[in-house]
């Protein structure tokens, strides 16, 4: 329990002050973040499948193109058009496992694509909130993981307590309505307090902000942990101590960030 606060502490003084220091340091490190957790799925898949092997390397390498396209559009040192560039890399899947002696390509080719879809993807679009209204402001992210953190506290605190009715049993036997419910009315609270420091949303939107959170949030969560059972495995890692890896720290992010951003896109 201390090693799990103590990393719980540590991590958030450094997630927090990645806001903090500006657009670089905010776009680094959640790339790193995005990459280690994509490269966490392909070691669950590789190490738990004897018929599937991914390519890490050219998967890896696709990632990396895809969220460093997306800081280098953001901070204007690239146009869309020279997004176009990244379309090799998609089809480099396809002809490196030409040259692989594998059982499975097309699995292979299969369980590579899902990976940058599943671990990258959404952490690009959680990125993209940091400049929704065209210039960096890191109260959108930053709030999202607010409201985020409210809702895992108070599904947790209510699930404990009053806990009765399963939610998913099948994937994750601990997870109950009234902690879900519990959770909800936690981030809402967030919610209405983030309103009044974080101007740049109404009251109301970020009350909307919040539900979809905590809605898809909860299918996130669900969702790696049906992952984790599929190939019997406790945590996506061990990076973090007492807490697993990053795919276990961020497994509400992962479906709900792309919903959010289309959100705020509309009202923003």
């Amino acid at each position: 329990m201390k090693t799990r606060a103590i990393t719980g502490i540590v991590f958030v003084i450094v997630l927090v002050g990645s806001f903090l220091l500006g657009p670089w340091v905010f776009s680094l490190f959640f790339a790193l973040i995005a990459l280690l957790s994509l490269n966490e799925f392909y070691g669950i898949v590789d190490s738990n499948s004897e018929k599937i092997s991914t390519n890490r390397v050219v998967g890896i390498a696709a990632g990396a193109g895809l969220f460093g396209g997306a800081i280098l559009f953001q901070m204007h040192v690239i146009t869309s058009s020279v997004l176009l560039a990244l379309i090799p890399l998609i089809t480099l899947l396809f002809w490196t496992e030409l040259f692989r002696k594998t059982g499975n390509p097309f699995g292979n080719i299969a369980f590579t694509f899902l990976g940058i879809i599943y671990a990258v993807v959404p952490f690009v679009f959680f990125y993209l909130l940091g400049f929704i209204d065209g210039s960096y402001d890191y109260q959108y992210p930053l709030g999202f993981l607010i409201l985020l953190w409210a809702s895992d506290t108070g599904a947790y605190l209510a699930g404990r307590s009053l806990g009765k009715t399963k939610l998913f049993e099948r994937h994750s036997p601990k997870k109950t309505w009234e902690g879900s419910f519990g959770g909800l009315l936690i981030s809402l609270l967030a919610a209405f307090i983030l309103s009044r420091y974080f101007v740049g949303l109404e009251t109301w939107e970020w009350m909307i902000t919040s539900v979809i959170i905590v809605v898809f949030g909860t299918y996130g969560d669900l969702t790696e942990s049906m992952l984790k059972r599929s190939y019997g495995i406790k945590d996506s890692g061990n990076i973090l101590p007492g807490h697993g890896g990053f795919l276990d720290r961020f497994d509400g992010l992962l479906l709900s960030a792309p919903l959010v951003y289309l959100f705020l896109m509309w009202v923003v």
